[in-house]
């Protein structure tokens, strides 16, 4: 075997309903995890994507989220995990509107595939970004 295969890392936070702080200390664990993987503009878009959809969750929903991010050389999963049931369409935010209301438009753009999946005790938003070994 010429080279060794490198497995899928994961990070895995819980965090707490209404608590804002969790915003940037899941940037800085993803950042951590995810260290030279894909072109130079990748992490910091996964970085503003992540903090999206945790901001969402929190402000949206009463019991907190759980972030999940999966990383392989060629690309990077990563799932926000409410507990509110049902599934609603994402706003288009008024062009007037600064920058509220702009998280799953900028997920909508950036990643290159996203979804939303209902589960039993709420839902899931996640996002894939494709990277390629740096």
């Amino acid at each position: 075997m010429t080279g060794k295969v490198r497995q899928p890392t994961r990070l895995l936070r819980k965090v707490g309903g209404a608590d804002l702080t969790a915003v940037p200390e899941v940037r800085h664990a993803l950042r951590e995890l995810l260290g030279a993987w894909g072109d130079s503009g990748s992490g910091a878009v996964a970085e503003l994507l992540t903090s999206e959809l945790v901001t969402n969750a929190l402000v949206h929903t009463d019991h907190g989220a759980v972030v999940t991010a999966t990383v392989d050389p060629e690309q990077l999963r990563v799932e926000v995990r409410d507990f509110e049931p049902g599934l609603t369409a994402p706003p288009v935010p008024p062009a007037d509107d600064g920058t509220h209301g702009r998280g799953l438009f900028l997920v909508r753009e950036l990643a290159d595939s996203w979804g939303v999946e209902e589960r039993p005790t709420g839902k899931v938003v996640w996002f894939e970004l494709n990277g390629g070994a740096a």
